[in-house]
């Protein structure tokens, strides 16, 4: 199979010369074994945890593990034997070499709560989205509607596959394997079905009543279910911008999965008509744009700095980048080829709030399918999604 480079590469890399060891976490397919089989094959000695033989000698002898795959190792899906932190730990202490130990994963909750408890001080934690815009250049041409497709490797790799059906596994192995065994959820098809309703939400603010209204089931249970959807890394909640400039703003996040060939699977979009001019094309273009912002933070290892900002007397910005405490870039997402200066209008709203108080409001812009950028206003640009993630 054809290798693509990834963004997170030289980040990665780096880090491997930094610490003691390093920590790859995302959801299934998005190919983290890859990665690391390509950058540590020579390097690193490898096992996974999904083989029953290996798992149970880990959980049941961990002395004899290390015994048998000696360091330096890469171990994949070990939420399965968290049991082995504490002997990671020791072998980590007492050598002090760096990139002793890469561990990956598939199920966010069990790994960062007992990394946090095990390994605190000796790891660092990275996040493997699905391929983003920059990555597998061949196959970038009209990016945004190979969307509809989604952006796993494989979907990539093999334009071949139905995306229906291939999603259609995955969230079924989803599921199965990430949730159930981990969470033990007794209404598994209200979790199937919340799924579905988020995805013709995407790139609304949530509605926590409402969505227990059409399931049946009580706030509490909705708000369990997304915050694993969100651990598990298939959504993202954006949160809103707290800063007070005079007006009561939203305070509930807005909701965006990490890939919209997810979403158009679970709301039945099977065109490019449907990207462009169906009922949700503003929303998925939107939630485009956020997925791709979130890969290149992730990929840069970092922490994505977004928020939204609005107002219950109708000011909205769609995303708030904040470079540094308080500096912000304002944005707006639009699915158009034609932008103009009316598109900016809330941004200047926000800019002249921002007057007196300890807020710097940088050059706004708007993100949409224009084929170069160029100047709106005398503080506000109009890009494409590449030009701008070149630019941030």
């Amino acid at each position: 199979m054809k290798y693509y480079k990834r963004d997170i590469e030289d980040v990665f890399k780096k880090a491997a010369g930094q610490f003691r060891v390093l920590v790859l976490t995302g959801m299934r397919q998005t190919g983290k074994s890859t990665l690391l089989g390509h950058l540590f094959q020579k390097t690193h000695h490898y096992v996974s945890l999904d083989n029953p033989r290996d798992l149970k000698l880990a959980q049941e002898d961990p002395e004899l593990f290390f015994d048998e795959y000696k360091k330096p190792l890469i171990i994949d899906e070990i939420q399965y034997a968290p049991q082995i932190l504490p002997y990671i730990k020791i072998r980590v202490d007492k050598s002090g070499e760096r990139g002793q130990f890469i561990l990956t994963g598939s199920q966010q909750f069990t790994m960062t709560h007992n990394l946090r408890e095990t390994l605190a001080g000796r790891a660092a934690i990275f996040h493997l989205l699905p391929m983003a815009v920059t990555e597998a250049k061949a196959a970038t041409r009209n990016y945004f509607f190979r969307g509809i497709n989604g952006s796993y490797p494989e979907l990539i790799v093999r334009p071949g596959h139905d995306p229906q059906r291939w999603f259609g596994s995955y969230v079924a192995t989803y599921i199965e394997k990430d949730v159930q065994p981990f969470y033990r959820l007794e209404k598994i098809t209200h979790f199937r079905d919340l799924l579905f309703l988020l995805a013709a939400r995407s790139s609304q603010v949530l509605n926590y009543q409402s969505l227990s209204n059409d399931l049946g089931v009580s706030i509490q249970a909705v708000k369990l279910w997304i915050s694993i959807l969100e651990i598990s890394q298939i959504i993202f909640l954006l949160r809103p911008y707290h800063v007070n400039l005079g007006s009561r703003i939203v305070k509930s996040p807005k909701v965006y999965f990490t890939d919209i060939g997810l979403v158009n699977y679970l709301t039945g979009n099977k065109s490019k008509i449907a990207l462009t001019r169906g009922v949700q094309a503003g929303a998925i273009f939107e939630n485009f744009v956020v997925q791709e912002l979130l890969k290149h933070y992730y990929n840069l290892g970092l922490t994505p700095p977004l928020y939204y900002y609005r107002t219950n007397n109708g000011l909205e910005v769609d995303i708030i980048i904040e470079e540094k405490a308080g500096v912000i870039r304002p944005c707006e997402i639009k699915l158009t080829k034609t932008p103009n200066s009316g598109m900016v209008n809330s941004i200047e709203r926000l800019r002249g709030l921002s007057k007196g108080k300890k807020l710097s409001v940088r050059d706004g812009c708007v993100i949409s399918l224009v084929d170069k950028s160029f100047p709106l206003t005398k503080t506000s640009r109009a890009y494409n999604l590449k030009e701008f993630l070149s630019v941030i």
